[in-house]
């Protein structure tokens, strides 16, 4: 296990390099420009001072290695010096927002808490509510239970989040007034009141994304387990006398979930990422929200770093996922 996870990573070097490049040549070949917002009336020789100000002047080649440069040992290096309390950098330049100007990874410290806290706890909670309810469905086929999250999985799959979202506020932030409509950024949770309304602005964008996350997870864990409840060692297992319950969790649920791992693995990059329509709807301040502002204004550094933050993500993740099969099937092994 231990050469396989090394071979990976290994492998993971070029594959991350590649998609690097791709997403540098895409962005960079875009149209857009980084001076759009700048007003007409600025005289042209200004406005190339403010491009080679931004280093928006120079070739490709020597923007991209770089932002390689910067990516994977300024950076890095700026976070062990913060870690160690040293100044590891000098002068050496980091990566800079063209609309803000600050360094993009602190910006994407600012906002990556509010993201993990709403996005995060939402996908949390569906995958709680998803494995209970895709199990117990696949034990009782056709059942009122069965029948009754069939349909709420296709109602929470089938309605876009910004339906659902706008649905939720209309009906509890507006008419009942229960919840605020708008997330506020700026609180800061210090008692227990803070907490309540921590907790308040939370429940609209948890609850819109926890339905739709568990709605597709339950249903890839209904197909497992109903798939793995007609193997013939299910069969022998219950003409040896077992009970149910201990043949859905000794023989079955373990095997079943081999192929939920990679739903739910494959899904832990998307909280990093930020759910976009729902940050927007609920005004979330996260990586999301972050990424459409960056596009509109035609930042390339920050949605390179962005989008690549995520492929290394999924990358990463994947590989998780492959070392999870082999803790739960001992036959699969990678030596």
């Amino acid at each position: 296990m231990l050469s396989f996870t090394i071979r990976r990573l290994l492998l993971a070097v070029p594959v991350l390099l590649v998609i690097s490049l791709v997403i540098f040549l895409l962005l960079d070949l875009a149209p857009g420009d980084p001076l759009n917002q700048v007003p007409l009336t600025v005289p042209p020789e200004v406005r190339r001072q403010m491009r080679a100000a931004l280093g928006a002047d120079a070739p490709m080649a020597v923007r991209y290695l770089m932002w390689l440069k910067q990516f994977f040992v300024i950076e890095p290096l700026h976070v062990l010096g913060q870690l160690i309390g040293r100044d590891l950098l000098g002068d050496a330049p980091r990566i800079l927002s063209w609309q803000s100007r600050a360094p993009v990874a602190d910006v994407i410290a600012q906002r990556l808490p509010q993201t993990l806290m709403v996005i995060g706890s939402a996908y949390v909670l569906g995958v709680l509510i998803a494995l209970p309810v895709g199990i117990y469905a696949a034990c009782h086929p056709a059942g009122w239970f069965d029948q009754i999250s069939t349909a709420l999985a296709m109602i929470g799959f089938s309605v876009p989040t910004f339906f659902s979202g706008v649905l939720l506020i209309l009906l509890f932030s507006v008419g009942l007034g229960w919840f605020p409509s708008v997330y506020d950024t700026t609180l800061r949770v210090t008692d227990w009141q803070s907490f309540g309304a921590q907790l308040r602005q939370m429940a609209m964008p948890v609850a819109v994304l926890a339905l739709y996350n568990a709605a597709e997870i339950s249903r890839y864990m209904r197909a497992a387990m109903l798939d793995t409840l007609g193997q013939d060692y299910v069969r022998t297992a219950r003409a040896k006398g077992l009970s149910e319950q201990a043949v859905v969790l000794k023989h079955v649920l373990r095997n079943a979930m081999i192929p939920v791992v990679t739903v739910i693995a494959m899904g832990v990059p998307g909280i990093f990422g930020g759910a976009i329509i729902t940050e927007q709807v609920f005004g979330v301040n996260g990586l999301g929200q972050l990424l459409i502002s960056a596009m509109q204004a035609h930042d390339l550094p920050m949605v390179q770093t962005l989008t690549f933050l995520f492929a290394v993500l999924i990358v990463l993740f994947n590989l998780v996922a492959d070392l999870l099969y082999g803790l739960l099937d001992p036959r699969i092994r990678y030596d």
